[in-house]
């Protein structure tokens, strides 16, 4: 890592070099997902885990919005929860990732129940919200940058799964579609703010190693998946069970 003070493009080129080589779409279960290599009861693996990180979302970013001094950026952050819990039942993307948990067959109750859960679910969504309750709002605002690539992973995933899954359908995989045009929204506002704060050589590195942590809780989450549901005999007592 520099021990210069970067400019705010080569800082942003710093931190776009850390999604290039760590975000998650370079993980191979995600490559299996995308290129239709996993089985229906694999993808309910996936879709039931990830569920814990979207139901997560609002009480991560819930902890971030309590500590930020001004309206506007309370107001910036709101929208966040606000895309997620939505404005009324039903909506909101944790009720369209449900809907696509049922779409895949698996039961409401079950998913919502967490019962399921991988142990590396819990750790690694878990250790995400306390890095945002616990660090300096600047390192929490960073760490939500994985924002800027995945755009990209959702294109992939949508235009894989469709194609290669007789079981899926583009109505379960509605919860993808907002996210098009919320995550670049969001992401280019965390951006701008970690471009303008970001002032000393200590700051930069804190900024990039906030990144580096998001990268890492996403692969850690694929990673738990790889190792309970591609190799026989490896599921956790007390996890998804495939039937």
């Amino acid at each position: 890592m520099s021990d210069k003070l970067l400019t705010p493009d080569e800082l942003e080129a710093a931190l776009r070099a850390i999604g290039a080589e760590r975000y998650h779409n370079r993980h191979p279960f995600h490559r299996a997902l995308h290129d239709g290599k996993l089985s229906k009861a694999q993808v309910q693996a996936w879709a039931l885990n990830r569920y814990y990180y979207q139901a997560r979302i609002p009480t991560k970013d819930a902890t971030l919005l309590a500590r930020l001094p001004t309206a506007e950026l309370r107001r910036e952050w709101r929208r966040r929860i606000e895309d997620h819990d939505g404005d009324a039942p039903g909506t909101g993307g944790i009720a369209r990732w449900l809907h696509l948990t049922d779409g895949l067959g698996l039961e409401r109750n079950y998913v919502e129940s967490l019962e399921g859960l991988l142990p590396g679910t819990l750790f690694a969504v878990d250790a995400y919200v306390h890095f945002v309750g616990e660090k300096s709002i600047l390192e929490a605002i960073a760490s939500s940058l994985t924002e800027l690539f995945s755009p990209t992973i959702i294109s992939e995933r949508v235009a894989g799964m469709l194609r290669n899954y007789s079981f899926i359908t583009e109505d379960t995989l509605a919860y993808f579609t907002p996210r098009l045009t919320q995550a670049p929204r969001d992401s280019d506002f965390a951006l701008a703010y970690v471009k303008e704060h970001a002032r000393t050589v200590e700051q930069q590195q804190a900024v990039l190693r906030a990144l580096k942590f998001k990268c890492g809780v996403l692969w850690s989450m694929l990673d738990a998946l790889d190792y309970a549901y591609v190799t026989p005999g490896r599921i956790p007592p007390g996890c998804f069970r495939p039937a």
